[in-house]
């Protein structure tokens, strides 16, 4: 029945079933593509890497204003923004499906860098084929964000992975990292998929399907209508920086940003500190278990507690590795999600600017807001009861083990007395 609920949770808020409990119930279920690698995030970010392309630090000058996307393929009105976001919490078919696997490294004369293989399965009319498998690398993720930024400023863009430098790191490609920006990129993708404009977005089935030299060949093309358009907008924004009356609902909506941008900036924070702390209590009791062992040796009256300890505290070990991938797992990464959501959202005072000289990109952002807020309050939610779960299956098994341990040494000291009264 846990399993179950915990499921449908998943399902309502479009998450995958689970934490990352190996053998609790409603144990998490790998992402879709997973390669395989450590599921432990790296202990500790300590610096940011300017110098690397291939590793672009996520924009934060992304703009928010759009003059209602300019979808060729969506209806342009306010009124159709606000009944796509209605419609959200109506069932509906998903068509679309992208996969993000398969890392794998790239060195030339030049330079080195990552390609992720990205497979998409669709159903569409829109799209020639079923299927699509291509090759793409950071760089290409960036300029997908770019274009929907261009074509959609006042929709709320999904966040890329960031470029940063981890501690211990030797290689600048390292596996922890590689795994962590992979299901990040799949995260992104998808976000964009699931979202009920720019899932429709030209440069976005482009980036799906078109091979390498298509692809390059497309980005040298000059910018079009439409990012011409979101241009203007944003020149708008900028000439009205003096407007001091804005309308009451960006106020709010700014007040939120900012309230949640610091709290979410602390539970980030604090999470990566626990997860590092948790990190160094498992390397040491990694090493507690055997120092019992080799005391058992030279103890001949000692070697079943001993031994006995060190049972115990090899499968406590094991539990603490599996709730350490389940924080990395389910909690870390969503709440690093929205603490780079809450950089890019701090810049909707500008949309406040505009008054009533963009009405229909006021209304497109209003209700991308909306949409954005519940996905938020979803993933969020879930996130937290997944991490609540790990923790009671944790205590739970590591608690079990050692009244076993009590109940065996209970039993043998019993046997000892009955044995010495006859």
């Amino acid at each position: 029945m846990e399993g179950e609920g915990r499921a449908s949770r998943a399902r309502s808020s479009g998450l995958p079933a689970g934490g990352a409990g190996g053998d609790c119930p409603g144990g998490a279920a790998p992402l879709p593509g997973s390669s395989g690698s450590s599921a432990l995030l790296p202990a500790e970010v300590l610096d940011l890497d300017e110098d690397e392309d291939d590793l672009e630090v996520f924009s934060k000058d992304a703009s928010l204003m759009d003059m209602n996307s300019f979808s060729p393929m969506m209806p342009t009105s306010p009124l159709s923004m606000i009944n796509q976001v209605k419609f959200e919490d109506e069932p509906d078919l998903k068509d679309l499906f992208i996969t993000v696997d398969e890392p794998e490294s790239h060195v030339t004369t030049i330079e080195t860098f990552i390609t992720y293989r990205i497979i998409t399965k669709t159903s569409r009319g829109e799209f020639d084929s079923s299927e699509f498998e291509v090759r793409r690398r950071y760089q290409d993720f960036l300029w997908l964000k770019e274009k929907l930024e261009e074509a959609h400023p006042t929709l709320i863009i999904p966040p890329l992975p960031e470029k940063f430098i981890v501690k211990g790191m030797v290689e600048r490609f390292n596996d922890d990292f590689i795994e962590t920006r992979r299901k990040a990129l799949h995260k992104f993708l998808n976000r964009i998929a699931d979202h009920p404009t720019l899932t429709f977005n030209e440069d976005f089935k482009v980036f799906l399907t078109a091979q390498a030299w298509e692809l390059s060949s497309h980005k040298k093309q000059g910018p079009g209508l439409l990012s011409r358009m979101g241009q203007t907008v944003r020149s708008v924004a900028l000439s009205m920086r003096g407007v001091k009356s804005r309308p009451e609902e960006f106020m709010e909506m700014n007040n939120f940003i900012e309230i949640f941008s610091h709290k979410i900036n602390l539970i980030d924070k604090i999470s990566q500190r626990i997860y590092k702390e948790e990190r160094d209590y498992f390397d040491e009791m990694k090493e507690y278990g055997p120092i019992h062992i080799l005391w058992s040796a030279s103890e001949e009256d000692l070697v079943d507690p001993l031994k006995g300890v060190a049972s115990c505290l090899d499968k406590c070990c094991k539990a603490t590795e599996k709730r350490m991938s389940g924080l990395s797992e389910a909690l870390l990464p969503v709440v690093h999600e929205y603490v780079l959501y809450s950089e890019m959202l701090m810049l909707t005072e500008e949309i406040g600017k505009l008054e009533d000289k963009v009405e229909c990109a006021n209304n497109a952002l209003k209700a991308d807001w909306e949409r954005w807020r519940q996905n938020m309050q979803n993933d969020i939610k879930s996130a937290f009861i997944d991490m609540a779960e790990e923790n009671i299956c944790y205590y739970e098994q590591c608690l079990a083990t050692w009244e076993s341990f009590l109940t065996s040494q209970t039993d043998l000291h019993l046997e000892e007395a009955s044995e010495d009264k006859f």
